[in-house]
Order: C-alpha cells, then structure tokens, then sequence
C-alpha cells in the first residue's frame, strides 16, 4: 500500500470529512547515476559560483528575485511563511461543474482520498452524490508547500483528487494552426473517409485493460542492463552507433481511402469487399476530377500524346478499363470511332483515297 501522504479533511460546505491522501500514480524511470568512467566513481552535483567558478557553501546560498537587470530582492524562510496560503491540510470544495466539461490537458497528479477514521459516512455520501449527479468537485488544497487547483472525481468506491494547473499555466489552443471540421479544402475531411475511419475506428474498439500496455522500451532497456550483468560487462561502455542520415524525400500525395482500406484489411474488419470497390469507385471519381483542375500548362497530358501516336485500332482496345462503365458503352465506343475527335484525321485521309480512286 502507498504510503499516506497527509492527514487532513474535505470541506464539504458545513461538512467535515476526515481523510487521508495517499498517491495515486509512481514512476518507472530507471535510476541511473553518473560515473566517471576514469575509476567509475560516483559524479555529484556541486553549486559553482558563475564569477568566480569556485564551489558555495550551503550556508553561503540565499534566494533572490531579479526584478530588474543585476538587481535582486533576498527571501528567506520567513518570507516564505508569511506568503505561503495557510496550510491547514483541507481539501476546500469551492463549486461543482460536470466532470466531462473539464479538458484532460488541465489534469496533472493524481491522489487516492481515503476516509480517515470516523469519516465512513460523510465519505459515502459525498461520493453516491457526486456519482449520481455526475459532477466533479473543484477544490483547493495544499500540498508541499503550494496551492493547487484540484478536481476531486468519482472512480469505482473511491474518490480520486487530480492536481490541475491554473488557466495561467495553459498555453491557449487558439495559437495552432488547425484544420477545420466542415471545411471543404483540401485539408478537410470527407465524407468517405470518416466512413471508413468509423469503421475503422469500431473495428479496433475494445475493453478498457490498461494492465496490457507496458513500457516496453524501459523493459528492452532493462534486459540489456541484465545481460550486461549476466556476461560480466560491468564496466564496459556501449559504443556510439553510427547514424546514416536518411535521404530526403518528396511530399507525396495520400490516398486517405486507401490507407483506411489496408487498414481494416489487415484487422480483419467486417464488410471488407464490399468496402473495397465502393472505395475504387470513390478513388476514380476523385480522381477524374482531380485531372480536370489541373493548371493550364498541363494541357497535354503525356498520355495523350501517346494516344495520338497509336493507330486507330489499337487505340480503341487501349480504352483504360475505369472508362468502360459497362458493356454496352464498350461496344458502342469500338463501332462508332470515327465520332472521337482524336480519329477525325484518320477518317477524312480515308475518305480522300475512296474518291480519287473513283475519279481514276
């Protein structure tokens, strides 16, 4: 069990709630500590005078606020007291707001409240009300020395007090550049797509387990150090691995359908083939329209001009296949190809040749 960081109560208007704060998170990092790789001796920290580069004596070290340039004002522990908020170990409850209104970016630690003794029944009817209402209760508390925001919320039995940041503390969203929901640029999304990333999206739905996710790299990192141990490497350095600088490379166009449509293939998703000539039609159509608000100085698209180069009957069984919408429209295009405009020549030289034979 974590250890109890304070012992305090929630104030709940006239309601008194005896509490214990106990974390509600730890961290997993690797507890490295510098060498020097000379003898492998430890390597502390030392607080050097920035003209003098000499060391400074604990005793030696005061606080300071530079409220102008080279000019300071000295605090010292009584100052601190004096300014400090008063620390009387509450969790002061200032209003209540619904707790799917406060964005996840204001969150920060978060605390298990555990009821004290004697704070069984007051606990209990904080949290059924809080439950039942689906409000999260917005509080000020003191913790190491500093006023924090906090939200109290209901999780399970218990209630869980997040440490926000203050609205000063955020930077404003307002400063990104983001696409807009409903616009119709290029950037924006259509309608096609969200269907497809829907279904996506409820393809990869699953229970919330947070116990399968793992940090796999402080795991990776952690077998490396064991094998190292294992092989007898104890002082032995890794050498820096050469990196090849990856070449540039162009900005390519995405086929957001596509890229939707190999991923529901490769989850398995349901309704995959019909999906997928829905999505060729969907590609051609865009496509075409595509070709059609090219620039001016694309008049003649390479593959025309070989088109032009080709006789007249192999032109007409080169027709790509998007083209051919059925078969009717392919027989009626293979009778009739003296009505396309890039056949005209041919038929008229025809026709010439026909006449003079008759004249002779």
């Amino acid at each position: 069990m974590s250890r109890i960081i304070w012992k305090g109560a929630i104030a709940f208007g006239l309601v008194n709630i005896p509490v214990v704060l106990r974390p509600a998170s730890r961290s997993q990092s690797l507890d490295l500590d510098l060498l020097d790789v000379r003898d492998m001796a430890p390597v502390g920290y030392q607080r050097i005078n920035k003209s003098t580069g000499k060391p400074v004596d604990k005793e030696h070290i005061v606080k300071g606020y530079q409220y102008a340039k080279d000019e300071y004002v000295l605090l010292n522990d009584e100052d601190f007291r004096r300014a400090n908020v008063e620390a009387t170990q509450t969790v002061d409850i200032v209003s209540f707001v619904d707790a799917e209104s406060i964005p996840p970016y204001y969150f920060d630690t978060p605390y298990y409240l555990e009821p004290d003794k004697r704070g069984e029944r007051g606990y209990a009817l904080l949290h059924e009300t809080m439950r039942r209402t689906g409000k999260a209760a917005l509080a000020l508390v003191v913790l190491r020395a500093r006023q924090h925001l906090a939200a109290m919320l209901v999780h399970d039995d218990a209630l869980v007090l997040n440490t926000m940041r203050f609205a000063d503390e955020v930077l404003p969203i307002a400063e990104l550049r983001l696409p807009k929901a409903a616009s119709g640029k290029a950037t924006g999304a259509r309608a096609r797509e969200i269907e497809m990333a829907t279904k996506l999206v409820e393809d990869m739905t699953e229970d919330w387990a947070p116990e399968q996710y793992r940090d796999t790299y402080r795991d990776d990192l952690m077998a490396r150090i064991e094998e190292k141990i294992e092989s007898g490497k104890t002082h032995q350095l890794t050498p820096a691995a050469e990196e090849e600088e990856a070449p540039r490379q162009g900005a390519k166009v995405i086929d957001m359908v596509a890229l939707l449509r190999q991923s529901l293939g490769k989850r398995g998703g349901k309704g995959k083939q019909e999906d997928e000539s829905e999505a060729e039609a969907e590609t051609e159509t865009e496509t075409d329209a595509e070709a059609e608000a090219e620039p001016a100085r694309r008049k003649t698209p390479a593959r025309h001009a070989a088109a032009r180069k080709q006789p007249a009957a192999k032109r007409s069984s080169a027709t790509p296949a998007r083209r051919t919408r059925s078969t009717s429209s392919k027989t009626t295009s293979t009778k009739r190809p003296a009505k396309s405009g890039s056949h005209a020549p041919a038929a008229r030289k025809s026709a010439g040749a026909t006449g003079r034979k008759r004249a002779a």
